[in-house]
């Protein structure tokens, strides 16, 4: 009993031992917050990754013509793997330009993506692009048609979610059918001038002067570069074009909203310079040889948003049929249509690395690549593993540093201590019972410090968001911006086996630093400790 009541006694009385504890509280806390942060930046990271590229993917090397008869392809995975695989689908995916332009007068604005041709059926039995879509009758059943206003955001940037909102309550055939007419109107006010500005123009000349004014110059026309239409009259305000989903980050712009009155600071916020019921134009190459260029009108019918910036700002999805006719995308031989991949899902608990070593077997690896989602992306996620293990192997030396404070502590315990140690023993205390109080006490130290650090690393981890925006607020620049580390918020994820690991590792090396002073403690003579 005497141990428990010395270790208790040396705890509260050893103001020294608090920097102890301390040290151990801020490494406990620090793991366990890096841990929770990493964990939950890999796990959304293959989610977000999984959810685009599918289990399996079979892909032409000729990534611009592809490979004919998606259907024979098909069947022949099916003879080989059939068995373990639960859908598959065919798609195209090609780079190109997309233009647009922001507003009824401004210039077009042209940004490279990744054109994906898919099939509205089947696609969304293979990935998840349905639940990432914006309007809640495409998260059920995926459509290229524009519908009616309902649209809402499943997830925005960090100082953006108004903004997203106001501008998606109108989106689709309302929003259309009022920016058309309000396009109507501006095409007959540019035309009065067209022709005010070309009669000063006649008079001046009629007049002998040689140089018109600068006032006199015909205005920038915004429908010279818009894209024909066939000859068919169309009404865009009661039709479409064939739709498009695009990114979410695609039509993200910065705009600034207003000026902060108290330090005088410009508040940008982030806008939509796209939303259901605009139209865009598409530009990409051909599958003929040699290649040329072919566009096409689209009209925007939801928007894509994984929260992964890097998917979010570069894919566009359109029907697998009007890209395969608009490109020319035919066998000569047998007229069959050609894609550039077949995505697969497997059944779940099905090992996909077997279901790819089967499909390997049976196209020639000159002609096809075969590979799984973590085959696509092995280099980005061994390098998140590699720098998890780093951070958790550096971020460990703050318990070496508690322990060798520790250790110190102790010594300088014993020393002090020599006479009460000597006192003690000569009234009966082992050895064991002396070193038994050091490893005691070493032991308080760490449960104590490993408890508290507990406690501040899974408030940290809770309220991870808030302290974000406070650090934000303070340094006047976002600490987590999406284009660097491609989610729109601080994902988290604590790992009851992590936390485990991480607290017996604190406590071992607190009990570890005790043995030295401990020993030391035990071995003292009864005489000389008195004597001294």
């Amino acid at each position: 009993m005497y141990k428990l009541l010395l270790c208790w006694r040396y705890l509260l009385t050893r103001y020294i031992a608090l920097a102890s504890i301390i040290s151990v509280t801020l490494g406990v806390a620090t793991m366990i917050v890096v841990n929770a942060v990493m964990l939950g930046f890999t796990n959304e990271m293959q989610i977000r990754i999984h959810g685009i590229l599918s289990d399996v993917t079979v892909e032409s090397m000729d990534a611009n013509r592809g490979f004919p008869d998606a259907a024979w392809h098909i069947d022949r995975i099916r003879e080989v793997a059939g068995e373990w695989i639960e859908e598959m689908t065919p798609m195209i995916a090609i780079p190109a330009m997309l233009t647009f332009r922001i507003g009824i007068e401004g210039e077009p604005i042209s940004v490279p993506i990744e054109l994906m041709g898919i099939d509205a059926v089947t696609q969304s039995r293979v990935s998840e692009i349905t639940k990432y879509l914006q309007h809640p009758n495409n998260r059920r059943e995926l459509s290229f048609k524009l519908r009616e206003n309902g649209y809402d955001i499943q997830g925005a940037g960090n100082n953006g979610r108004g903004a997203y909102r106001q501008s998606m309550r109108y989106a689709g055939w309302e929003y259309r059918r009022n920016s058309f007419a309000e396009r109507e109107k501006f095409r007959i006010q540019y035309e009065e001038e067209r022709i005010r500005l070309e009669n000063q123009q006649n008079a001046a000349r009629n007049s002998g002067s040689k140089n018109s004014s600068p006032e006199s110059e015909l205005p920038y026309d915004p429908f010279a570069e818009a894209p024909s239409v066939s000859a068919k009259k169309f009404d865009p305000a009661k039709e479409q074009h064939t739709g498009i989903i695009i990114g979410i980050g695609i039509s993200l712009y910065n705009r600034v909203d207003q000026v902060d009155s108290e330090t005088g600071q410009k508040m940008v916020i982030d806008s939509l310079a796209l939303i259901p019921g605009d139209d865009v134009m598409i530009t990409f190459p051909t599958a003929g040889v040699p290649l040329k260029l072919q566009s096409d009108s689209f009209t925007v019918v939801d928007l894509y948003e994984s929260k992964m910036m890097e998917y979010d700002k570069s894919l566009v999805f359109v029907p697998i049929e009007k890209l395969q006719q608009l490109r020319g995308m035919f066998d000569p031989a047998t007229g069959k249509p050609t894609v550039t991949q077949i995505l697969i899902k497997a059944k779940p608990g099905v090992d996909i690395d077997m279901i790819r070593d089967k499909i390997r077997t049976v196209f020639p690896q000159e002609l096809f690549k075969v590979s799984t989602w973590r085959d696509k992306q092995e280099t980005l996620l061994a390098a998140v593993f590699n720098e998890l293990a780093m951070l958790n192997v550096l971020l460990f030396l703050i318990f070496a540093v508690a322990g060798f404070g520790i250790l110190a502590i102790f010594y300088m315990i014993v020393i002090e201590k020599q006479k009460d140690i000597g006192i003690l023993k000569s009234l009966g205390a082992s050895s064991g019972g002396i070193m038994q109080i050091f490893l005691c006490y070493s032991l308080l130290l760490g449960v104590v410090g490993s408890g508290l650090g507990l406690v501040t690393g899974l408030l940290f981890v809770k309220y991870i968001k808030e302290i974000a925006e406070v650090l934000s607020y303070i340094l006047r620049s976002d600490v987590f911006s999406p284009e660097i580390y491609s989610f729109y918020e601080i994902p988290t994820i604590v790992q009851p086996t992590t936390v485990f690991w991480i607290i017996y590792g604190a406590i071992f090396i607190a009990v570890a630093s005790g043995v030295l002073p401990a020993i030391r403690a035990a071995r003292l003579h009864p005489v000389e400790s008195l004597r001294s």
